[in-house]
C-alpha cells in the first residue's frame, strides 16, 4: 500500500513492515496501524514509526539495546498475553526518542518501551513501573556499541 509520511514523503510498504496497536499508543489512541521504516538509506539503529493513516504523525525509534545495551523490561503476564508472545525469541523492544539539535543532546524514553511480537507484528507501548528509567535518558550518556571513547 502506498502512504504519505511525515520525513520520506509517498512510499509503498507491505504488511510485514505495518505493527498493529489494538490500543493505538498513549495519546493517540485512534491511530491502531503504523509502518516501521528506515531512518535512511544507510543502515542505523534507528527508524521511524509512521502512521499509516495520519502523514504528520510519526516518531523517530531505536532498538535501545544500541546506546544501552544493559536494558532490561519485564513484561508483565497481561502484555504477554495481549501480545500472544508465545516465545522470548519473538520480542521486539523499540524506545521512542526525543531528537534535539545534536544526537547527544537527544533523549530515550526509557520509561515506557514498545513491546512488538514479531511473529503477529501485534505492538503494545507499555509503561515500566518498578524501574529505574525514566522518559528522558539522555544518548550522550551511553557510547553507541562498538564505539569506544571518542
Amino acid at each position: 500500500m502506498y502512504i504519505e509520511t511525515k520525513y520520506h514523503g509517498k512510499v509503498t510498504v507491505t504488511d510485514e513492515q505495518c505493527l498493529h496497536f489494538n490500543n493505538g499508543i498513549p495519546s493517540f489512541e485512534e491511530e491502531k496501524t503504523f509502518a516501521l521504516l528506515p531512518f535512511g538509506e544507510e543502515a542505523t539503529p534507528f527508524y521511524i514509526l509512521q502512521s499509516t493513516n495520519e502523514p504528520g504523525l510519526a516518531f523517530v525509534v531505536m532498538t535501545p539495546f544500541t546506546f544501552f545495551p544493559d536494558y532490561e523490561a519485564k513484561l508483565s503476564d497481561q502484555t504477554v498475553e495481549d501480545l500472544a508472545i508465545a516465545d522470548p525469541a519473538e520480542v521486539q523492544l523499540l524506545v521512542i526518542l526525543t531528537l534535539k539539535d545534536t544526537l547527544q543532546a537527544s533523549t530515550a524514553n526509557l520509561r515506557g518501551p514498545i513491546v512488538v511480537n514479531t511473529r503477529t507484528r501485534e505492538a503494545k507501548q507499555i509503561a515500566l513501573t518498578e524501574t529505574e528509567y525514566h522518559t528522558r535518558h539522555p544518548l550522550k550518556a551511553a557510547q553507541p556499541a562498538g564505539k569506544k571513547g571518542e
